[in-house]
């Protein structure tokens, strides 16, 4: 990938405060927690470990999720959610029933479910995102569920919430329209018009109950799949008035094990991206709408580590889905952190997928659990990453892959007028050559470095274990930025998740 030269390779940043894209709206930082695998059991509920609190919460994962700042967090599916009946996970425990569940072929005990959800939710300190069942079930469910979550008392599931424990409503604001409904895998699964239909209606009964809430209807599981475009627009021409945001997923992975290909794929990501936009503009159009679309990328990740993995039919919680990240996966992860920042006029929600034990920046044992690669840049964004958006020109050297031209640095610039700081993230993906950074800065008088933080790591397989949990991290590389006479001047090494942070 690196280019023979004895001169540094060099990528240039050209910034104007005035010239935005958009304020990040905080819930691009989201993430996803399934019923599969350890993600819920052993994973954020283990009543009896020594690091769980009296409701069985493990203490030390709520803490790693806290140093994220995750702000919403989509539940409980996902496949899970389309053969699930919500009010299995509700009321006394002993009460409670064993189910089938069919989507991951393991039983589900319920003895974790929306109240308790919801009080992990306020100790963990962020906001629902939850999933109703369209695959099984209808707009009848639809309704009662948000009666249950959102109306204070007095009707059947409002008063069936207070016997439950819980007084003051849930208000939940922000609810899935079912997962995937495009999936021939996916449980009740719909074509366009049969999903569109069904969650226009969907979304029209539950905003009758509650007309504060938001809904996501379901796009394209991938923008591979044979039915992506039409999808969406028939979906949208169906579900317009009552929809507010559609859905994306999308997962990468190396089992070729041709790492610029795969660092590239965040140039495929920005396409899907672009083309749905496209979609959404379109079906606006047509209808003559002044209401406008807008993206909810609610599953995104590396995902192919584990696709090997057995598991015991009928099982609980099973080893499921345990992908362990290696450092260049934390690359790729930190470019798509990049690619929806750039674009973040338009996806104002998104969720890595997922958080604990199940393709997750954080893993657990009965004795502890620890920060995978990818856990790095997702947390550093979520953190710094607020503000502004700017339109930033990039004039960087690109390499040919198999989704188009490739820069060899993926960056953003965020500017939080509130705070008076900068931030720059970039990826450098060149192999083998270091990058000098340059950006202008004479809009930004008196903008000094504060930090430099760095991730690389000399294997690109190298990952994080419980034994040793710190193999990758980022360190502080402060000293290889500086501002001169207006002039920022960075190194990014070769290989590498770059934080730049600037302040007066």
């Amino acid at each position: 990938m690196a280019k023979n030269s004895k001169k540094a390779n060099k990528v240039q940043l050209c910034i104007d405060r005035d010239f935005t894209i958009s304020k990040v709206d905080e819930r691009i930082y989201g993430s996803f927690i399934e019923h599969l695998g350890r993600a819920v059991y052993e994973g954020i509920y283990q009543p009896g470990n020594k690091f769980a609190d009296k409701n069985g919460y493990r203490k030390d994962v709520m803490k790693l999720i806290k140093e994220i700042g995750v702000p919403i967090v989509r539940y409980p599916g996902g496949n899970f959610v389309s053969a699930f009946n919500w009010e299995d996970s509700v009321g006394p425990k002993k009460d409670r029933p064993r189910r089938l569940e069919l989507a991951w072929g393991v039983v589900e005990t319920n003895q974790f479910g929306l109240d308790e959800f919801m009080d992990w939710c306020k100790k963990v300190g962020t906001k629902p995102m939850y999933a109703i069942n369209l695959g099984t079930r209808g707009i009848d469910d639809a309704k009662n569920i948000v009666e249950y979550c959102n109306i204070k008392s007095g009707t059947k599931y409002s008063d069936m919430r207070i016997k439950n424990g819980a007084k003051d409503p849930y208000n939940i604001k922000l609810w899935c329209l079912g997962n995937e409904m495009d999936g021939p895998w996916q449980m009740g699964h719909l074509t366009a018009e049969e999903y569109g239909l069904k969650a226009g209606r969907a979304g029209q009964i539950m905003k009758l109950v509650d007309p504060t809430i938001e809904t996501v209807a379901c796009g394209s599981s991938s923008l591979y799949m044979d039915t992506f475009g039409n999808w969406e627009r028939i979906v949208l021409e169906n579900s317009y008035d009552t929809t507010d945001y559609l859905s994306l997923h999308t997962y990468y992975g190396n089992a070729e094990n041709d790492t610029p290909n795969f660092l590239a794929s965040s140039v495929a990501m920005d396409q899907f991206i672009g083309q749905v936009i496209s979609i959404c503009d379109y079906v606006k159009a047509v209808k003559r709408s002044k209401k406008t679309i807008n993206l909810s990328f609610d599953e995104w990740n590396v995902w192919y580590h584990s696709n090997d993995q057995k598991v015991e039919k009928w099982s609980e919680h099973p080893h499921q889905l345990e992908d362990i990240y290696n450092f260049e996966d934390a690359l790729l992860v930190g470019s798509m952190l990049i690619t929806l920042l750039r674009h973040a006029d338009r996806v104002k929600i998104a969720c890595l997928a997922q958080l604990v034990n199940v393709i997750a920046p954080i893993m657990t044992s009965d004795t502890g659990a620890w920060r995978q690669t990818i856990f790095y840049p997702y947390m550093q964004a979520s953190v710094y990453g607020r503000g502004e958006v700017l339109n930033t020109v990039v004039k960087v050297p690109t390499y040919e892959s198999k989704h188009g031209d490739a820069p060899y640095v993926d960056s953003v610039v965020l500017f939080d007028e509130e705070n008076e700081t900068l931030t720059i993230f970039a990826v450098n993906k060149d192999l083998e050559g270091d990058y000098e950074l340059t950006c202008d800065l004479r809009q930004f008088a008196g903008y000094k470095v504060v930090e430099h933080s760095m991730l690389t790591h000399k294997d690109l397989k190298a990952v994080n274990t419980e034994k040793k949990p710190d193999n990758v991290k980022p360190v502080d590389f402060t000293k290889a930025s500086k501002v001169e006479k207006g002039i920022l001047t960075s190194t990014l090494p070769a290989k590498s998740w770059n934080v730049i942070r600037l302040a007066k």
